[in-house]
């Protein structure tokens, strides 16, 4: 994949993080992985924690758009309460994931609080396997889908966020955001995702924001989660091609040319 591609899809991946709001809980639902290589033993989690980057634009006319990058950082099992270690699972020691998502949608602002919601439809989102941790040509395609639904909000007054309307505050999670998408596993995300299969039709995405303006153009950053539900099917949907909805990292591709080229 060249430079100028990469950057497409991180900015498209940006969208869905800050379109995602508080959606449904989703359950902790199991699935089982098979890390490449053959170093790591098969073993079953339920959920997906990381963090994204997103350039979101936010325009008078109350839309937006946003384009992320979700890098995994570590997978969780036991109902979401056993964090296993890279050197049970592989990941981020011989291979990496991430996810470009791409969405658009509607604000409205009453007072210090700003929501967000997405249009179904506006963007798509694609799961990659780096199995270069950051070098060139290290990405397979492992699943793809579209933003279904998805919500957000935005409070600098929280007590938890700290910002120049609220110094008093202490921390950075000023907000919180949720989103549902489509998810339809490749062929290569069918030997990598190896159970349930079928595999789940839903993945769902939830985090929280740290604090920004929503006008013009701002970078956002943040941890997201994302688990996957619905009923397991086999059957291909029309925009399946492009992951997790959840924007985070036209920041990736940038960063990953200038490993190339240090």
């Amino acid at each position: 994949m060249n430079a100028i591609s990469k950057s497409i899809i991180a900015a498209s991946i940006a969208t869905a993080s800050m379109l995602s709001g508080a959606a449904a809980a989703a359950p902790f639902n199991e699935f089982t992985v098979a890390p490449i290589n053959g170093t790591y033993a098969n073993f079953v989690a339920d959920k997906i924690t990381g963090n994204y980057t997103e350039q979101a634009t936010f325009n008078p006319d109350g839309t937006f758009s946003v384009s992320l990058v979700w890098t995994a950082g570590q997978f969780v099992g036991n109902k979401g309460n056993t964090a296993y270690q890279s050197y049970q699972t592989g990941l981020g020691a011989t291979y990496g994931l991430f996810a470009t998502y791409a969405a658009g949608g509607t604000y409205s602002m009453n007072g210090s609080i700003t929501t967000f919601n997405f249009s179904p439809g506006s963007g798509n989102l694609s799961l990659f396997l780096d199995s270069t941790l950051g070098a060139a040509g290290g990405e397979t395609l492992l699943g793809s889908g579209n933003p279904i639904s998805g919500q957000g909000t935005l409070d600098p007054m929280l007590s938890t966020c700290q910002s120049p309307s609220n110094p008093g505050g202490r921390g950075i999670n000023c907000g919180d955001f949720g989103a549902s998408n489509s998810f339809m596993l490749t062929d290569a995300g069918k030997s990598f995702f190896i159970l349930p299969n079928p595999f789940y039709s839903l993945s769902f995405q939830s985090g929280h924001l740290n604090n920004f303006t929503p006008a013009g153009t701002q970078t956002i950053n943040g941890s997201l989660d994302v688990v996957f539900s619905g009923e397991p099917t086999d059957v291909p949907e029309p925009a399946s091609v492009a992951l997790l909805g959840l924007g985070m990292l036209g920041l990736y591709a940038a960063r990953r040319r200038n490993k190339q080229s240090a």
